[in-house]
């Protein structure tokens, strides 16, 4: 019969052998025996925590601890099952007591650099590391650990060190090798980086986490489609890999595939529900989608996570912003620059809620600070381009317009607000040009419909040609530019009109114009299309050569006639008021649309007995507000009301042809009007649009608008002093 250390010394044999099985049979023969035999219990141990029996391995070395306290051995196995079982802090314990024991155990201080590591301890796991190499400077794990945690540190040239180190120890070493390549694609070394990974995965195929990071190289290169197939690889190698499903969306992102993005968000927080980054992306791709009080809450979501997020706080503000909630939106912003006072984007989204908010000044100092901190940003040009506009300073909106599209050829919103800023100082050469670019900056803009082979700008010959002119924004820029349709007609082209269906009767007086189609229905076949408000550059048009010749619409003669009967006879002059443009939340620029606007309440100074107010106001929320005053005792001008009979615009220019003048807001009326040649009088914003050009009272598009510009922004008591006063002065015609 073999003896106590004989059949020990088989068991070790057979241990070592990878008969494990056969290892664990004997050491529970000899315990049976013998209970309290330490080395079959220690061998068992290391058996159990090798095949996951985690418990059964804790409460083994247990025990040996306890019987051999001195024993380093015991307290560095014990601490590896700890350390399994996520009990950092009671691993950290016993480890420490490995090293006190036996001060030159490499592998008890390597495993207590790791611990530290886990604990977010990374100095100290540092130092853990430097002394397992000072001891066995030859151990290539602990040089590839000393560099992870060098990584985490941020000491990349360090980290690249010991990466190298560990593989000119262990060639083959998988893992030094992909994090190797990780450095390198934080150091900006792209190309090195994917040979890095490529080598990885030629010794490991089925690596996933090298795929990933190959992708993210892949994907940072702007190799969008190689990315996402090794994103998609990870995946198929490992299902679980939130990081994989976050690139993946990422990349999917960048290749204008959101909705598809968005699920691999979600896909990545069913794995991990409690990843703030997963929470963040996510809104980020439904704001994307303009789904913005969910993408509020996957904010607020991942601000509960991480409440020192300071990305995901600008990013709430971008979508407080955008739900037209700016003052939430600038705490946010405050938020992000108190926990990252370097971070130039929420510098920059500050200025623009500042600006919104029309805190000028303040907004200027956003945008300079961003630009300190970030002297190639061309989004903070742009905006303060856009700032200088709001300004009425063209000149410098232009040359920091060029600045941001020098540091970003393809920004289409610089060269677009480039356009409108040249056009508001009369440039037209270069506005016009420009102002091309809204097609990219504006994606929704672009109809499908029309092929970019058949747009003509003035180039190709329309004898004998069949050319759509199309609408594309708002009803007073296709009443404004439709001008030019007489002379398009005049080059020979069969001239077809696609408008917005409340325009389509109108329209059916302007002369060249064929047919008029409504947006949406079917297109007659044409050989080429003009969208209406490029036609200013097929013309290569000018200030002096504005087609500004009025009328070019006109009222329907019979309903004209059944106004003038429902009006009576002129016993006084008659002036339509239009105060609201209405509020668009769906566009970039609604917070403009609300500037235009005036509280009706501020017009009741132009109360008077000699004149009769009659309301062209349609829509809300300006309809409410006018049967709210009226409710609540309205001083203002007793505004006669027919515009529940106002169908569409051939309704409202019949009405208008029965007026003596309208006064109005930047809106559609006011060009309505002016196309008509009836007196139309602007009350005009201080940062006005373009159309209306600076330092003019007149418009060189509409030889019958008066304009009537705030002098201070905000400021309609001064515009509504100074409307009171002609019209005291005006004698409007008194019809019989």
């Amino acid at each position: 019969m073999p003896s106590l250390t004989e059949t020990l010394q088989r068991a070790g044999a057979l241990y070592q052998a990878g008969e494990w099985q056969g290892a664990e049979q004997l050491c529970t023969s000899l315990l049976r025996l013998h209970p309290q035999q330490l080395d079959a219990m220690s061998l068992l141990g290391i058996i159990a925590a090798q095949t996951q029996r985690t418990r059964q391995a804790l409460e083994l070395f247990g025990h040996l601890v306890a019987a051999r306290p001195d024993d380093p051995i015991a307290h560095n196995n014990y601490a590896n099952v700890l350390q399994k079982l996520g009990r950092l802090e009671e691993a950290l314990h016993s480890y420490r007591c490995a090293v006190r024991l036996k001060p030159d155990y490499a592998k008890a201080h390597h495993n207590l650099g790791v611990t530290l590591h886990e604990l977010g301890r990374f100095e100290e796991a540092l130092q853990s590391y430097e002394r397992t190499l000072h001891l066995k400077p030859d151990y290539a794990e602990g040089h590839y650990n000393r560099g992870v945690t060098l990584q985490k540190l941020g000491r990349l040239e360090q980290a690249l060190q010991s990466y190298e180190r560990a593989l000119q120890l262990e060639a083959d070493y998988a893992e030094a090798l992909s994090n190797r390549g990780s450095v390198l694609q934080q150091l900006g070394r792209l190309e090195q980086a994917l040979q890095s990974y490529a080598r990885a995965l030629e010794l490991r195929p089925e690596y996933a986490e090298a795929h990933n990071n190959r992708g993210s190289a892949l994907q940072e290169l702007g190799h969008l489609e190689e990315a996402l197939r090794c994103y998609e690889r990870a995946l198929q190698l490992k299902a679980d890999y939130t990081e994989a499903h976050g690139n993946r969306a990422g990349v999917l992102h960048q290749l204008g595939r959101v909705e598809e993005a968005l699920k691999s968000y979600e896909r990545a927080l069913q794995f991990k529900p409690d990843y703030a980054e997963g929470h963040y992306n996510r809104g980020v791709a439904l704001q994307k989608l303009g789904r913005l009080e969910e993408a509020l809450r996957s904010c607020d979501r991942a601000l509960q996570l991480n409440a020192d997020y300071a990305e995901a706080h600008n990013n709430r503000g971008i979508v407080l912003q955008q739900l037209r909630r700016l003052e939430e939106a600038l705490q946010s912003y405050q938020r992000a620059l108190q926990l990252r006072p370097d971070y130039a984007e929420a510098h920059n989204n500050r200025g623009i809620a500042l600006k919104e908010l029309g805190r000028l000044d303040e907004a200027l100092q956003s945008y300079q600070r961003a630009l300190q901190l970030r002297p190639d940003y061309a989004e903070a040009y742009a905006n303060l381009g856009v700032w200088h506009c709001a300004r009425n300073e063209p000149e410098a909106a232009v040359i920091n317009l060029t600045r941001a599209i020098t540091i970003r050829p393809d920004c289409a919103a610089a060269y677009m607000n480039r356009g409108t800023a040249a056009l508001l100082a009369g440039d037209f050469e270069h506005g016009w040009v420009d102002y091309e670019w809204r097609w990219q900056a504006i994606p929704n803009l672009v109809d499908p419909r029309y092929p970019d082979r058949t747009l003509w700008l003035g180039s190709e010959s329309l004898l004998g040609k069949t050319i759509v002119l199309r609408s594309e924004q708002g009803h007073g820029d296709t009443l404004q530019f439709s001008r030019y349709a007489k002379q398009v007609a005049d080059l020979g082209a069969t001239v077809i009109l696609e408008v917005g269906a409340p325009l389509a009767r109108l329209m059916a007086s302007l002369e060249g114009v064929s047919r008029v189609v409504v947006r949406g229905e079917r297109l007659p076949t044409f050989d080429y299309h003009c969208p209406l408000m490029s036609l200013p550059l097929a013309f290569r048009t000018t200030l002096a050569t504005i087609p500004a010749q009025v009328p070019y619409l006109a009222s329907d003669p019979a309903k004209t006639r059944y106004w003038k009967d429902k009006l009576g006879p002129w016993t006084r002059p008659r002036v339509g008021l239009v105060w609201s443009g209405g509020v668009l939340p769906d566009r970039p620029d609604w917070s403009v649309h609300s500037r235009r606007n005036v509280p009706l309440a501020k017009l009741a100074p132009l109360r008077t007995a000699q004149i009769s107010f009659y309301s062209l106001q349609k829509g809300e929320p300006a309809e409410s507000e006018l049967r709210e005053l009226q409710a609540g005792g309205w001083q203002g001008p007793a505004l006669i009301d027919f515009t529940a009979s106002l169908h569409d615009f051939s309704d409202t220019a019949a009405l208008m042809a029965n007026l003596d003048l309208v006064i109005s807001v930047d809106t559609s009326s006011v060009h309505l009007a002016g196309a008509l040649a009836k007196p139309v009088w602007v009350m005009n914003r201080f940062d006005t649009c373009w159309r209306w050009l600076l330092h003019r009272t007149d418009s060189p598009w509409y030889p019958t608008a008066r304009l009537y510009r705030q002098q201070r922004a905000g400021d309609w008591d001064e515009v509504v002093a100074r409307i009171r006063v002609d019209l005291s002065r005006m004698a409007l015609p008194c019809r019989a």
